[in-house]
């Protein structure tokens, strides 16, 4: 196991590497000057003293040396635009509303999502098994920035649910109002994955042999669900929790502003609007570590939960 798990990690490095070399190469290509817009009413010696400070006046080399060497000390360096503020300081001050948002929608999407599924796959071929798969379509099909505008127009500011905004209460309960409607919105794409993926994984294990032999030993219809069906049923879910939670916090960016959270999300979409280049390939780096980490954490969940998995590790 522990070789299994430093080989992933050596893979995850080399992966955020990749990704870090691809994102400062892009960056570099699209050109322009981060610089000119914001300072372009100082002297020119203010702008070249700007320009060294941000190392912008050195080749590209030099910069993409010097920007590997803050990743690996895990300083994600300065805002351009806003002078003085590290993008350290910005993920911690923004992620717990990005977090929060992400593990709400997931719970949501998987406990809404799975109870389809189940409930489809012991009526399968009939209206209900029909109307989850309609939902499941129409989930899949509308992209989740249409959902969030239709559910603010439909229930925003009705019953005392925010349109938009975000609570400054430093309190669990406080802000829960206005994490309403972008969790439904976040949530909608989970529902329709999770009530497919279970009702595959529920019908693939109602035909299997030990099923059977459960039936033929006598165990009764609720136990044979319970401890047979659905317990074997979750086990491929969990490959699924992990990703599902880090692409929820990585591409919750739109939705993040249209309901004015103060998220990662939006401090990216707004650092995309004042070419604020080292605030962009940061967060880009940061959202993909938070993705592979979390398939490195389910690969490990999984093998420790299924021993099916250590047998086969251990043949090889």
């Amino acid at each position: 196991m522990l070789k299994y798990i430093l080989k992933r990690i050596g893979l995850m490095l080399v992966t955020l590497w990749v990704i870090a070399t691809v994102t400062f190469t892009m960056i570099n290509l699209v050109g322009g000057d981060p610089i000119a817009t914001k300072a372009k009413q100082l002297p020119e010696a203010t702008q070249k003293a700007i320009r060294a400070k941000y190392k912008l006046d050195q080749p590209a080399y030099v910069r993409y040396f010097d920007y590997l060497g803050k990743l690996v000390r895990f300083d994600l360096g300065e805002s351009i635009y806003y002078p003085g503020v590290q993008v350290n300081d910005m993920i911690a001050k923004e992620l717990p509303a990005s977090a929060r948002l992400g593990l709400q929608a997931v719970v949501f999407g998987l406990i809404v999502g799975l109870s389809l599924g189940i409930i489809a796959a012991f009526k399968r071929n009939t209206w209900v098994d029909y109307l989850v798969i309609f939902i499941a379509i129409i989930g899949v099909s509308i992209p989740g920035f249409v959902v969030a505008i239709l559910i603010q127009y439909v229930l925003g500011g009705k019953n005392g649910i925010p349109s938009v905004g975000w609570s400054t209460k430093n309190l669990f309960w406080a802000p829960f109002k206005y994490t309403i409607l972008p969790t439904l919105a976040l949530s909608l794409g989970g529902i329709a994955s999770n009530a497919r993926f279970m009702k595959t994984s529920v019908l693939e294990v109602v035909n299997q042999d030990y099923i059977l032999t459960a039936k033929a030993k006598g165990v009764t219809k609720a136990s044979l669900i319970i401890k047979h069906i659905l317990r074997n049923a979750m086990i491929p879910v969990i490959t699924i929790v992990g990703p599902r939670i880090a692409s929820i916090i990585t591409g919750s960016i739109i939705v993040e502003s249209i309901f004015a959270i103060p998220g990662l999300g939006r401090e990216l979409v707004r650092a995309i609007g004042n070419a604020d280049y080292t605030v962009i390939m940061s967060l880009t780096v940061f959202f993909a570590a938070l993705y592979i980490v979390s398939l490195i954490v389910v690969d490990i969940v999984y093998a420790l939960v299924d021993p099916r998995i250590k047998v086969a590790g251990n043949k090889k």
